[in-house]
């Protein structure tokens, strides 16, 4: 039985959702605004699944920060939409919401990966 990757899971469901805010913001005339969000909010999840497939620890890492910056830009974008009142501050919570938590998991996987690589490092040297 596969294990489940919560990280995988939670971006994978969090670019449905930017998804549908980008088709929310397109019916709405928001053009820039939505294929800004969906390249960014999307890439996120992208990344994750390129991280998962990485053939080194290094790669690894790699795509995950670049995960992790994408998420900081989306997040920028979700605060414009909540704070230029084009987005329901209802949804642009839980929106941010989900970004942070992503956020969170991604920087505590990474502080992890250095940890252990250090560990590594420090028993063969």
């Amino acid at each position: 039985m596969k294990r489940e990757n919560v990280l995988q899971e939670k971006s994978y469901a969090f670019s449905l959702r930017i998804l549908k805010l980008s088709k929310h913001l397109r019916n709405n005339g928001e053009y820039p605004l939505a294929n800004q969000i969906m390249r960014s909010g999307t890439s996120i999840g992208a990344n994750i699944e390129e991280a998962l497939g990485g053939s080194s620890y290094r790669d690894f890492c790699s795509k995950l920060q670049i995960a992790y910056k994408e998420a900081r830009e989306t997040k920028y974008w979700l605060r414009l939409l909540k704070d230029g009142e084009i987005l329901d501050k209802k949804l642009s919570y839980s929106l941010l919401a989900d970004c942070e938590e992503i956020l969170r998991l991604i920087v505590s996987i990474l502080n992890t990966v250095k940890q252990n690589l250090q560990k590594k490092s420090a028993a063969n040297g």
